[in-house]
């Protein structure tokens, strides 16, 4: 036996511990074909985390994550607890573990096959061809600075303190580049410089940054003219950088241009090897239990993981080969069929993509 990795499994609520069970049987043939070996360690995340030991993120889950060499989550959250205190929502469990981890980077790739042209409400020759990642920065800024709720007369008023320092902001420009080095080098920086003071620090930084990657095309662009882009030409782009409320916004949009959000997977990067790996999917608590979820998008995500924390390339591309395979041979689950009596669930579908895997290894 070869290499071995150790994981930490957090399947989540709705339908996350049923597309991350096919992304592990996907892992399973992985170490058949490769010769490594991956040890997994369940844990809770989330909403089930909050109905079993009273907290969405427990102690025992930070600990695993901590001695693992990667986690796979599935999704969290759900309107079951919606209502509930700010301290006992699910997402505060996925923001706590981003920031014990020290998950800096969200990497998140939209890509529109020609196979699912049909599938985007855009124009054919708007989305085809499209192949973008946007960058993230994920432990920072509006979602972790100060909240205040008070009353005035008046009314209420309420406010939320965004912060950047100089060293937040180098860390993920410099990943940025890095990653825009391994596409096509070219890197749009998305900020508010002509408002807010954060953004200015934020241009700064990328502006002190840049001679640094002399092969890479650097260009500004304000957030509200990059949202209109990515609707109106979204080929133009290729590698997108930007804080943490307008990367939640834009990543979430630009996923869209592809026609399903069930389709993509994302990485939420630490410093060196180190990384969590999940659908940009919710939990979709209405279809849980029922197998039609869509495995794809967390079979990407552990393709992901094994090409950022464990260095192999070769499986995670043969893992994408096959996903793009599948779709092209017209296989399509509920989410994405045009025609919905012809959908596969979703055993069906990860078993056509292990069978392809199969097979690209045999072919190679």
């Amino acid at each position: 036996m070869g290499q071995s990795f150790k994981i930490t499994v957090l399947p989540g609520d709705g339908i996350g511990p049923e597309v991350v069970a096919e992304a592990l049987n996907v892992l399973q043939v992985v170490e058949e074909l490769e010769g490594v070996s991956f040890s997994l360690e369940y844990a809770k995340l989330g909403g089930i985390a909050i109905d079993e030991e009273g907290t969405p993120l427990p102690q025992d889950t930070i600990d695993k994550a901590h001695r693992s060499d990667a986690v796979l989550l599935g999704a969290v959250g759900g309107p079951k607890w919606d209502n509930n205190p700010a301290h006992l929502r699910p997402e505060t469990g996925l923001l706590g573990i981003r920031k014990e981890l020290g998950l800096y980077a969200n990497l998140r790739p939209a890509f529109m096959l020609d196979c699912m042209v049909g599938v985007s409400s855009l124009k054919e020759e708007v989305v085809k061809g499209v192949d973008l990642m946007v960058i993230r920065e994920l432990t920072g800024g509006l979602y972790f600075g100060e909240k205040k709720r008070y009353a005035e007369e008046g009314g209420e008023v309420a406010s939320d303190e965004m912060i950047y320092h100089e060293h937040e902001i180098e860390r993920i420009v410099r990943r940025a580049f890095e990653v825009a080095r391994l596409r096509s080098k070219r890197l749009v920086s998305v900020d508010k410089a002509n408002v807010l003071e954060s953004s200015r620090l934020w241009r700064k930084v990328v502006d002190r940054l840049a001679p640094e990657y002399p092969d890479v095309e650097l260009r500004h662009q304000l957030v509200d003219s990059c949202a209109m882009e990515l609707i109106r030409y979204p080929k133009q782009f290729d590698t997108i950088v930007t804080e943490n409320m307008f990367g939640d916004i834009l990543s979430d949009e630009a996923s869209m241009l592809t026609g399903s959000i069930g389709m993509l997977p994302s990485a939420s990067l630490a410093d060196g090897n180190f990384g969590l790996y999940e659908p940009v999917h919710g939990s979709a608590p209405d279809i849980a239990g029922k197998g039609i979820a869509n495995p794809t998008a967390t079979i990407l995500s552990a393709a992901m993981m094994l090409k950022y924390s464990f260095g192999m390339e070769k499986a995670a591309a043969a893992i994408e080969k096959a996903v793009h395979n599948v779709l092209n041979s017209g296989v399509r689950t509920g989410d994405i069929a045009e025609n919905k009596e012809e959908a596969v669930g979703t055993k069906e579908m990860t078993s056509k993509i292990i069978a392809e895997i199969r097979s690209i290894y045999v072919q190679a």
